[in-house]
């Protein structure tokens, strides 16, 4: 049976370690809520958000590194290592398929999986028994262009690889930070509520014309005040080939970052 496609918001590095999180809960069971219908994928191609290219670029690595691209956390976290195989026939292969459908794309034979990766995927995969394929992002192209990848990386569900977007519903993080975490779980601005209300209706109706010009949704800008973290959203979309998307988790960190998920097929 076809692998599914799924987008999940990946928020801080801290999810990880913090078991009382919804969404750590969520994630920790959502890989075998995938594999229930599906069965074990034979691959993992995740495009995170943290993985930026002027082109497409695809890790290549035999054993990728776990990467640590943050500051500021609990040691605990730098101890973190997710040991996943790498794939460089799945990663030949997303490079052929985006190659048929006019994108030049690199390997890259050094870079390890950063933690837009390996977060969600240590909870999802915790045997880490799964190769792991990055595909970076490019967040100097418009959303027509991820829709696109993600459309030429429609065939691997067939061929059994799951494609994984990892990135973040809303993303508004300097403001977020500055909010009042003691109050309420849920959005504490409409502005933020607005944005996550209009995707969620996007994903669901299929619509990629509304995805690929999502700088016109309301407050696009102020949700992604750049683009990183919502462009592996839109390569998900694209892999699944103009399916109705859902949502299988809704949540909120920082009351401003919205940590919905969805999936598609």
């Amino acid at each position: 049976m076809d692998q599914p496609v799924a987008f999940v918001s990946h928020g801080a590095p801290t999810l990880a370690l913090d078991a009382e999180d919804p969404t750590h809960r969520f994630l920790r069971g959502f890989g075998a809520t995938l594999g229930a219908r599906a069965g074990r994928p034979r691959g993992i191609v995740c495009i995170s958000a943290h993985w930026d290219t002027e082109t497409p670029a695809i890790t290549a690595a035999e054993s990728p590194a776990t990467i640590h691209d943050f500051h500021g956390f609990p040691q605990a976290l730098y101890a973190q290592r997710y040991p996943a195989p790498g794939s460089p026939p799945l990663a030949l292969r997303v490079r052929e398929l985006l190659a048929e459908a006019d994108h030049d794309a690199h390997l890259d034979l050094r870079r390890g999986l950063d933690h837009g990766a390996w977060v969600p995927l240590m909870l999802m995969h915790p045997a880490a028994d799964v190769p792991v394929v990055q595909l970076s992002v490019q967040s100097g192209s418009d959303g027509a262009h991820h829709l696109a990848l993600g459309r030429a990386l429609a065939p691997l569900s067939a061929e059994g690889v799951l494609v994984l977007g990892s990135g973040g519903a809303t993303h508004p993080l300097a403001e977020a930070l500055r909010v009042d975490w003691s109050a309420s779980a849920g959005p504490t601005e409409p502005w933020t509520a607005a944005f996550d209300a209009w995707l969620l209706e996007r994903v669901e109706a299929g619509d990629e014309a509304a995805l690929a010009d999502w700088t016109a949704a309301p407050q696009a800008r102020r949700n992604h005040p750049t683009p990183e973290h919502f462009l592996p959203l839109l390569v998900a979309a694209g892999a699944a080939a103009g399916a109705r998307g859902r949502r299988v988790h809704d949540g909120w960190a920082y009351h401003l970052l919205s940590m919905a998920a969805f999936r598609w097929h």
